[in-house]
């Protein structure tokens, strides 16, 4: 071995290790504070769920003292009937709304790719503008709209011969899911847009030379290479099914059928706040989470399974 490279090596052992540390300088701040908003109230949450209170003295009215409960709560949780129907509920909404949802953000996305530059940033902001309203807002705009004697919808279907019942109790769900595919369609739009944006545009050169259409066009070139955006949109809108929450809790007041334990979300809220018994509800959160998390990656592996068997 020569001088030379002796020197050369304990240099480039240097070199290589300069990178790193100012690769922890810029991931630092991000590190601690998802440490701080993510990690601890998770690790917060599950400590909560294995406690629970005890009263001690005559007909339990002595002083509370909080002690370890093990897996307590969770099997009270899981022996409430109307917690898990909650949970078959919501299942039931995301089979539905999910598909339905996708389906038109795809169609709206395949649409404005063929829009001209000058009609596309209306249309694509005027499809995106009932994201930007907050979810109480839009339930309470649509709580209205299904309202009897209110609802200028109700009146025109009356007209028409129609009785609906926007918010009983076989309809309310579906109200609901109305109420959410009209928020987060366009954002997810938006996505599969960019999707569509970043293909290649010799890929198409090279189809219409080839003489495809703009149906072949979609259903050979642009359906296969937005599969990505539609796993992305579709892995978050299964965790935003499970965390179905404020337009339940709104449309409460005006509909009924929509009880306490209506979605798991609601359940976990008026234990914690209405029921005093955040232990329950923590609980509750966690058991949330881990069928969140269940399904987010059943699917992604489902994905995965199929993507290796086209292969």
């Amino acid at each position: 071995m020569t001088p030379s490279s002796t020197r050369r090596k304990p240099a480039a052992r240097r070199r290589s290790a300069r990178p790193d540390r100012k690769a922890w300088t810029f991931l630092g701040p991000f590190l601690a504070v998802y440490l701080f908003a993510m990690i601890l109230p998770i690790c917060y949450a599950i400590y909560q769920s294995l406690l629970k209170v005890e009263r001690s003295g005559p007909l339990g009215l002595g002083e509370p003292k909080v002690t370890f409960a093990g897996l307590e709560n969770y099997t009270l949780a899981l022996e409430q009937t109307a917690f898990l129907e909650g949970f078959g509920r919501v299942l039931l909404f995301g089979a539905v709304q999910v598909p339905v949802m996708l389906l038109l953000a795809l169609v709206l996305a395949l649409l404005l790719d063929q829009v001209k530059d000058r009609w596309a940033g209306l249309l694509r902001a005027t499809y995106f503008l009932p994201y930007g309203i907050p979810g109480v807002i839009a339930t309470l705009l649509w709580g209205f709209l299904y309202v009897p004697g209110i609802s200028p919808i109700n009146d025109l279907l009356a007209e028409l011969g129609f009785q609906p019942d926007f918010l009983g109790y076989d309809s309310v769900l579906w109200s609901i899911a109305n109420i959410v595919v009209w928020e987060f369609t366009g954002y997810n739009m938006l996505i599969i847009v960019a999707q569509l944006k970043s293909i290649p545009q010799e890929l198409y050169e090279a189809a219409r030379i080839d003489g495809a259409g703009p149906w072949q066009v979609a259903l050979r070139i642009k359906l296969p290479l937005v599969r990505p955006a539609l796993i992305l949109t579709c892995v978050f809108s299964i965790i935003g099914t499970m965390q179905l929450f404020a337009e339940p809790l709104v449309l409460k007041k005006l509909a009924p059928a929509v009880t306490n334990d209506y979605t798991p979300n609601l359940s976990a809220y008026f234990d914690a706040f209405a029921n005093a018994n955040v232990y329950l509800a923590a609980a509750k959160s966690v058991l949330l989470a881990v069928a969140a998390m269940v399904l987010s990656f059943g699917f992604l592996s489902l994905v995965g399974r199929s993507r290796k068997e086209d292969r």
